[in-house]
């Protein structure tokens, strides 16, 4: 059965968790994206411990009260800070300096993959949903005749002042039946809005666009094996990105596409998503 601590970080901060499993199992790392939080997790938590995984899903930081830095400063949201906090996180449930399994949706993704670049000797594995790899991604939004600049037009929409409350208005309408309107289930939609329905956590999440404008990270080619699911109904990622993604992984890499499957992966088909994970962690032992 899934729990929930508070994680505190070297940093000094303290990182809401769900945590299941065995507590001397190997370290799977899950990391929920926008405009989500841990919960996105709680299909594949079960079925991980089960198989003897110690599972640590955090919500990131702005999204946990306790690691909550001031979101008008953009430098508390730098990506290298963000990438730092998932190294911090698995020290503070025990794992300082042991490898581990990352797993990452959308802008958890975008981290992993900073996670990846940057600390690949700590990796055993790296799966990421719907994020395709920084440069693919990147090359379809600049490409003249693609379509992933309409896809990420929200991307510009979050950079203004006022975005926070536009999208609070009217019971979080605009989350709702904008950002959600893709098959979320309405209780996976309230538990996420549990988290991140109140202007300060939205504000210090939407501080993660505003600090990395683009998404333009320098990551190169990831040395670590690597499973990459993405469902071909996704309306925020389009086919010339995700598939891409496999130009700029060197060591083994598998993609998985799921029909009929939109960008919020795991609360749309929690159950086919984790049984590709738990072969991809068999795959890897630590």
């Amino acid at each position: 059965m899934a729990g929930t601590i508070g994680l505190k970080t070297r940093s000094g901060l303290t990182f809401t968790a769900d945590v299941a499993g065995p507590i001397d199992g190997p370290l799977v790392l899950l990391l929920h994206g926008f405009p989500e939080s841990r919960h996105s997790w709680r299909g594949a938590l079960p079925g991980l411990a089960a198989a003897g995984y110690r599972c640590v899903a955090p919500d990131q930081r702005g999204y946990s009260p306790g690691a909550r830095p001031d979101p008008a400063d953009l430098a508390n949201y730098a990506f290298d800070r963000l990438v730092d906090d998932a190294i911090e996180i698995a020290a503070a449930a025990g794992y300082d300096g042991k490898r581990f399994h990352l797993v990452g949706h959308d802008w958890g993704g975008q981290v992993s993959w900073g996670v990846a670049g940057k600390y690949p000797e700590r990796l055993v594995s790296l799966t990421i949903l719907s994020r395709p790899h920084p440069k693919s991604f990147r090359r379809a939004l600049l490409k003249e005749d693609g379509d992933q600049k309409h896809r990420s037009r929200h991307h510009r929409a979050f950079l203004e002042p006022e975005t926070g409350k536009l999208l609070l208005a009217d019971n979080a309408k605009r989350l709702r039946d904008g950002l959600f309107g893709q098959g979320v289930p309405s209780a996976a939609l309230e538990e996420h809005l549990s988290v991140l329905g109140n202007p300060a956590a939205l504000e210090a999440a939407l501080a993660w666009y505003r600090s990395n404008k683009g998404l333009a990270a320098d990551i190169g080619t990831i040395r670590v094996p690597t499973l990459y699911i993405w469902g071909d109904a996704d309306a925020t990622v389009g086919p010339d990105a995700a598939r891409g993604t496999g130009e700029f992984v060197g060591a083994a890499y598998a993609m998985e596409v799921l029909p009929d499957v939109g960008h919020f992966v795991m609360d749309q088909a929690p159950t086919r998503a984790t049984e590709l994970l738990l072969a991809h962690l068999k795959r890897h032992p630590v």
